[in-house]
């Protein structure tokens, strides 16, 4: 089994990931912490502890950071996860409340109850784990690894021309996390848009998971009239679900081995560059995925009716 931490800012592809994570029975979600992004923090609190009531799950929801470390917020997404991010869908208000620690706390001490166990996984900005180094630098010793969803190395950014969203939400964090002496992955829009899925693809959830299946295609719905807009795709990348599954099974991906330098503002603000002669440790990156065999697991275990 592999124990996950995950990281997030539960907008439309961070609820696939977080079903698909609770649905794997190879995968244990031992907690989330919550960051901005695609929904302002404390929305991303209430939909993460939502989804745990939703699919009868009780592990803790840690709230996190609100604002970048530096640089101004960006508003939040809506027009691609909808105001709250479910889309047009909506969940009751949880009954839970979030973990009282700050989630760069609830990161350190989680990490340190399990050593060398977990594999934080974050798809999100950045900013919860760069404050969890700064306060508790023994993380890149308690941390098995460290699988990032966001950047754009040998492709085309998706909100600018050189930056995903993720990292251009905060380039400074990202500096930090890409800058400290741990195994770090990352899982960018150089593979991440190579594996798609399909209205149809979704629709047997309505049958094996009626619950769960009926907020995934309800919010998903949204989600594709935004790449067909903006793309003419009726289809959907599998941004945050390829993370969780890169950190189980990184063999589904080719990979090279060099530095990352970021740019952390001006017009390329968010840029991850490919840096065989920095001098930062070297970043594991993703350049090539098994599509077809990425997206059957997620399907598989999105379709196998663990969820209700």
């Amino acid at each position: 089994m592999t124990p996950i931490l995950l990281d997030t800012d539960p907008g439309i592809d961070d609820t696939m990931a977080i079903f698909y994570a609770m649905a794997d029975p190879a995968l244990e979600l031992v907690g989330m912490t919550t960051v901005f992004g695609n929904v302002y923090t404390p929305d991303g609190t209430r939909n993460a502890l939502a989804l745990c009531e939703l699919a009868g799950l009780d592990i803790p929801v840690a709230e996190g950071a609100h604002v970048p470390l530096v640089q101004p917020q960006h508003p939040p997404a809506d027009f691609v996860h909808g105001k709250h991010g479910f889309g047009n869908a909506a969940l009751p208000d949880p009954t839970r409340k979030a973990d009282p620690r700050p989630a760069h706390q609830f990161i350190a001490e989680t990490l340190a109850a399990r050593p060398g166990e977990i594999t934080i996984v974050a798809v999100g900005p950045l900013t919860n784990i760069a404050l969890a180094l700064q306060h508790h630098p023994e993380i890149t010793k308690t941390a098995k690894k460290v699988v990032v969803m966001g950047g754009a190395v040998r492709t085309p950014g998706n909100v600018s021309a050189h930056a995903e969203a993720n990292i251009w939400n905060d380039p400074h964090a990202a500096e930090i996390v890409f800058s400290a002496d741990w195994h770090v992955t990352l899982v960018g829009l150089d593979v991440t848009e190579r594996i798609q899925c399909t209205p149809e693809d979704f629709a047997p959830m309505l049958r094996t998971s009626p619950e769960c299946g009926a907020l995934m295609n309800d919010a998903a719905a949204f989600y594709f009239q935004f790449h067909i807009d903006t793309k003419g795709l009726n289809a959907c990348f599998l941004h945050d679900p390829a993370a969780i599954i890169c950190a189980q099974q990184p063999e589904l991906f080719e990979t090279v081995t060099a530095p990352i330098t970021m740019r952390v503002d001006g017009e390329q603000a968010g840029r991850t560059v490919e840096d065989s002669a920095g001098k930062t440790p070297p970043v594991t990156i993703c350049v090539e995925p098994d599509a077809a065999a990425i997206k059957a697991r997620f399907l598989k275990h999105l379709r196998s009716g663990v969820l209700p």
